[in-house]
């Protein structure tokens, strides 16, 4: 098989989606260091994949299970973790955070100025 194309792949996966998928979950285990179950010539890690997928001696199953399975591992924050506030001792970012928070303040006070003024000037409307 010199040569990979996606109508090799198609009786094995249901989709060219499902294809992608695929083969990325592959080449992140091949990174890991799981042994081709193809010969790995000198091909990029992307093409290795495409050839076990192609040459039906790649469990599929197994591997759509694993790329649903890293999905799920993901871990879980707790609020404080999710929170962009860091609550820091540096007086530097504290100065900082200080003087956005005041530059938020006046552009929020510019605002509320600025939409009582839609009233036009009487000057203009004697001509």
């Amino acid at each position: 098989m010199a040569r990979i194309t996606n109508t090799d792949t198609l009786p094995f996966v249901e989709s060219r989606y499902e294809l992608g998928m695929l083969a990325s979950q592959r080449v992140r285990d091949l990174n890991g260091g799981v042994e081709p179950v193809v010969d790995k010539a000198r091909d990029k890690l992307t093409v290795v994949a495409l050839r076990e997928i192609g040459s039906g001696k790649l469990d599929i199953d197994a591997v759509r299970h694993e790329f649903v399975e890293s999905y799920k591992d993901a871990p879980a924050f707790t609020d404080a973790e999710n929170s962009l506030e860091i609550a820091s001792e540096d007086p530097m970012l504290r100065e900082i955070d200080a003087e956005l928070e005041n530059s938020l303040v006046a552009d929020s006070q510019d605002g509320i100025e600025d939409a009582g003024d839609d009233t036009p000037d009487e000057s203009e409307d004697e001509e």
